[in-house]
């Protein structure tokens, strides 16, 4: 058992799976865990008792007690109430008020921090990867929707006591397609990962792609990061055509987060830029450059995400030690 060092728990909590990290008193990764979060079964109370099985079983692999915690980061996604510690409601995971931090806080002798998911990995692009060193970093992390996240001078930028920097729900186009929040013409209505899928199959169906129809068929579900890759790979220009007017879409978004908040760094992540990055580090960049003030043209540089799926967990446990009692880093 590892008794004398100091360590951090960083917890990444999504709607289908669970990502525990231990860290040392260096930050370097000595245990991991992932495991399913069976969101749909015995509703919250189950989610707990699964992430509180995660931290027990990823101390327990890399023999650290629980008592040589220094803090815990959690990561979630949905509206939190950030001062509290609060999960208010995740529709994907039909949890509601859930007080994390409350209830971790009892189980192990540290605090525990509670961050958005996406300020989180954003946060740990920042600490550890493309993004560090930046004073003011700007995240865009296109999937399954958009999600967005601002580190300034060190800081996570965020509301009264929730996050904020919803960049994907920024209109970019007006009367542009119905969003899933309401509106129409937001970011994400336009160049998620759903609406990529849609035009894909709308592609598939007209003929203008047929290794992506003989891969995935028209199955929307099926249409996923990779075997977009994958059919423009082979030369179905139809769907290359597709994310590149995509990542131009991201690209005005991001022009008009440079001129509000003027970053060094635009950072993008996910599973799409992960699957592409050469297109959409060049269209973003391309777009953005062409959309700004002129003094603003060569202020920044675009840079796609280092961490992989560690970068959330990584962020939340390197967010929890920035926010712990400064006597006990």
């Amino acid at each position: 058992m590892r008794k004398q060092a100091k360590y951090w728990v960083g917890f990444d909590l999504g709607a289908t799976k669970m990502l525990g990290l231990v860290f040392d008193s260096e930050f370097r990764v000595v245990g991991e865990k992932r495991r399913k979060t069976k969101a749909g079964g015995g509703g919250a109370e189950n989610g707990v008792s699964r992430i509180i099985e995660t931290v027990e079983q990823t101390l327990a692999e890399c023999g650290v007690p629980g008592e040589s915690l220094l803090g815990i980061g959690v990561a979630v996604p949905g509206p939190l109430d950030l001062n509290k510690g609060v999960l208010l409601e995740s529709p994907n995971m039909g949890w509601k008020n859930l007080p994390l931090k409350r209830i971790l806080e009892k189980r192990y002798p540290c605090p525990t921090v509670i961050s958005n998911d996406v300020d989180a990995g954003v946060y740990g692009e920042y600490s550890f990867g493309a993004a560090r060193g930046a004073r003011c970093a700007i995240g865009v992390f296109p999937g399954t929707g958009i999600g967005g996240g601002c580190i300034y001078e060190g800081r996570i930028i965020r509301g009264k006591t929730g996050s904020c920097f919803e960049i994907g729900h920024c209109q970019v186009q007006p009367d542009g397609p119905l969003c899933g929040c309401g509106q129409r013409g937001c970011l994400e209505a336009l160049a998620s990962r759903l609406a990529i899928a849609a035009a894909a199959a709308t592609a598939i169906y007209r003929g203008d792609a047929p290794h992506l129809a003989q891969e995935v068929g028209t199955d929307l579900s099926q249409i996923r990061s990779s075997s977009l890759a994958r059919a423009i790979s082979a030369g179905d220009q139809s769907i290359r055509s597709i994310l590149e007017e995509a990542a131009r879409w991201i690209g005005i978004g991001v022009a008009n987060a440079i001129q509000l908040l003027a970053p060094d760094v635009v950072l993008l992540g996910g599973g799409l830029v992960e699957a592409m990055p050469d297109l959409f580090l060049q269209e973003v960049t391309r777009t953005a450059r062409s959309r700004v003030m002129p003094t603003y043209r060569n202020s920044f540089r675009v840079v796609t995400a280092r961490l992989g799926d560690h970068a959330t967990a990584t962020g939340a446990a390197a967010w929890a030690r920035e926010n712990g009692p400064k006597s006990r880093k």
